[in-house]
């Protein structure tokens, strides 16, 4: 262990590292442990009880909890006197595949079912034809939300995957929901226990797990307690959307640029008292969900989703009700209504096995810098058809029903791959929409700051006169040379529809010559279509202006993602 003082210089030094820094560290320090190793006195070696010697743990992540699991694991795996190196999918090397014993895969489901942005190479990788994995051991612990339809996508596609390319489960595959924990101990249980039966003991030397560093691990999340002081809708009479500007103010708040903040959004009062009126619950009854008692009414009221519900909870409404059920997805309350349950006592049946709530995640649209102690966000308000009605997003929903002065409850979801460069690089941003959020909170900051880096946004929505979002500080950090260059996209107010991505292609040239020169691009906002149509835009930059073929296009590209200069935060 280091000493106090030495601790916090450690932790310093790594929180104020950028990857290509770490990553150099990591393979210093290894180099100086393999030196020492080799000068030391030779140490008694141990027998490795497991069967074992080594194993491998690759995590992808989008919000850390992979991550967190595969280090647990492998903490684990030392005190089995297994030697457990933990590496990121982004930086596993794919070409020591074909020759892994022994690996563990932990990768959650982004999205619509698809891998993290970090997990996204490794995937494509195992999904390409023409190697085997004869040699390979594996097991795969997916996490997901089953909340989503195509829970734990990712998750079930590796396993698959791996076992169609010659590998040998360790283990089955292990689906997580969003408390995880105890199916993800029981699953590195079980795969610990696998490998004791392996008859392949021989003497090793116990190694600490090799982790390489991003930044300082936190141990859960802290929850703060803020105060609504200011809320707008940023869309102007005559727009057909609702976007909302929240602020909300919090004691010991502490974020970065390109952060989210987690909502755990309540559900409607009128849909809350129609369920217990229609099921004939007593609401003030304690019933005991995952380990915590609740009242009937605050189960309803805030902790178990009851809008929206999967086909899987359907049938399962089904099973207990012992009805006929087509598959299809609907709210509780139209659930009772259609198909009513026999009394209370199997209503708490059903709600007892209902989904908690899952966060909604916003990217943060403030500053540390010029907003201290306050955090802002945008949303705007979703609107949906399920079987040709309209829905609205319980949480849009939630937060456009907000009230000055009220408390939230809310937690921040470090981005660690979507971070501000150093204050003299350069940046294009583009965010359309909602986008606009994390681009606010870095200009914001390198406004505050006096960051010397030059600042180019595309951004776009739908009309100029209503929805041009933030209009008033963009040109004011535009007029004031905080923006060096503005380019706006209305799709709606000219007959062919004109989207960012167009605006990039008519400034092709410089585009490439600000990235060229070591500038950063970044791209916040929709995932589908509007991050795939950017990508082919600046891809067809870089070929044509680069003077490429396609192939060193995409390679120009990936290079730009290696080094942090081309980052995403989609959804």
């Amino acid at each position: 262990m280091l000493g106090e003082s030495k601790f916090k210089i450690f932790l310093d030094l790594i929180n104020n590292s950028g990857k290509e820094e770490l990553i150099w560290m990591n393979g210093y320090l290894n180099g100086v442990v393999q030196t020492q190793a080799k000068t030391s006195p030779a140490q008694p070696e141990q027998t490795n009880a497991a069967g074992v010697n080594k194993i491998t743990i690759v995590y992808g992540t989008e919000t850390g909890n992979s991550k967190r699991l595969a280090t647990d694991f492998a903490a684990k795996a030392k005190k089995k006197h297994i030697n457990a190196k933990v590496i990121g999918m982004d930086q596993y090397r794919l070409s020591d595949l074909p020759k892994e014993e022994y690996l563990l895969a932990v990768v959650s489901t982004h999205g619509e079912g698809e891998p993290p942005i970090a997990a996204k190479k490794f995937y494509d990788h195992i999904h390409q034809n023409g190697f085997k994995l004869d040699k390979l051991n594996y097991s795969v612990l997916a996490l997901g939300d089953t909340s989503y339809p195509l829970y734990c996508k990712t998750g079930e596609d590796v396993d698959e995957q791996l076992n169609k390319l010659g590998g040998n489960r360790i283990a089955p595959l292990q689906k997580c929901d969003i408390e995880y924990d105890e199916d993800a101990n029981g699953w590195f249980n079980n795969v610990l226990e696998n490998l004791s039966n392996k008859k392949t003991a021989q003497p090793i030397e116990v190694a600490p797990a090799t982790v390489l560093p991003t930044t300082l691990k936190k141990t859960g999340k802290q929850t703060y307690t803020g105060t609504v002081i200011n809320k707008i809708n940023l869309n102007d009479h005559g727009s057909k959307k609702e976007t909302w500007h929240i602020e909300i103010a919090a004691e010991g708040l502490e974020y970065l640029c390109g952060d989210s903040i987690g909502i755990v959004p309540e559900n409607p009062e009128d849909m809350v008292q129609a369920v217990i009126e229609v099921s004939g619950a007593d609401a003030g009854k304690t019933v005991k969900f995952k380990n915590e008692d609740f009242s009937i009414y605050d189960l309803l009221k805030h902790k178990i989703n009851i809008i929206h519900l999967t086909e899987r909870l359907v049938k399962q409404y089904a099973d207990i009700t012992q009805q006929e059920i087509p598959a299809t997805r609907m709210n509780l309350l139209d659930l009772l209504k259609i198909y009513p349950v026999k009394d209370a006592a199997q209503f708490e049946e059903v709600v007892l096995k209902m989904n908690a709530i899952s966060p909604r995640l916003y990217t943060i649209a403030s500053s540390p810098a010029a907003h201290e102690g306050e955090v802002h966000i945008v949303a705007v308000k979703d609107l949906y058809s399920v079987n040709g009605e309209t829905k609205i997003g319980l949480c849009t929903d939630y937060l456009s029903r907000l009230q000055g002065d009220c408390q939230q409850k809310f937690f921040v979801q470090p981005n660690k791959r979507f971070r501000l460069p150093t204050p003299d690089k350069d940046m294009i941003m583009v965010g359309p929409g909602t986008g606009i959020a994390a681009f606010r909170s870095f200009l914001a900051e390198r406004d505050a700051t006096g960051a010397t880096g030059r600042n180019w946004l595309f951004f776009g929505e739908q009309h100029f006169v209503s929805d041009f979002l933030y209009q008033t500080e963009i040109q004011n950090w535009y007029e004031t040379g905080v923006l060096t260059k503005v380019n706006l996209a209305f799709s709606r107010d000219q007959k062919e529809k004109l989207y960012v991505q167009h605006k990039m292609l008519k400034h092709s040239a410089e585009v490439y010559k600000w990235i060229d020169s070591g500038g950063y691009f970044f791209v916040c906002g929709k995932k589908d279509p509007m991050s795939v149509d950017v990508e082919h835009a600046l891809l067809r930059i870089i070929e044509q202006q680069g003077n490429k073929t396609p192939d060193e296009a995409k390679k120009y590209l990936e290079h730009m993602e290696e080094e942090g200069r081309y980052e995403k935060d989609v959804y």
